[in-house]
């Protein structure tokens, strides 16, 4: 089972939408081996629309007061 992570909102959503080819949202939020598997298949192109989607996907998600969010 996943753990939870908490991690800024804006930050999250700006990494996952730009960088999310090479999994740096994943590895923002601390979950290292999905990093690593975005990272090894980032010259297929499939993490980056995936990272794109959890982008956009992240702006709907509701934010506690310190602008957190649960990924």
């Amino acid at each position: 089972m996943a753990r939870d992570h908490m991690a800024n909102k804006f930050v999250y959503i700006v990494l996952a939408i730009f960088l999310g080819d090479f999994g740096v949202h994943k590895f923002y939020c601390g979950k290292t081996k999905m990093g690593i598997l975005y990272l090894v298949f980032c010259w297929t192109g499939v993490p980056a629309i995936i990272g794109f989607i959890e982008g956009i996907l992240a702006i709907f998600k509701p934010a506690d007061a310190a602008n957190m969010i649960w990924v």
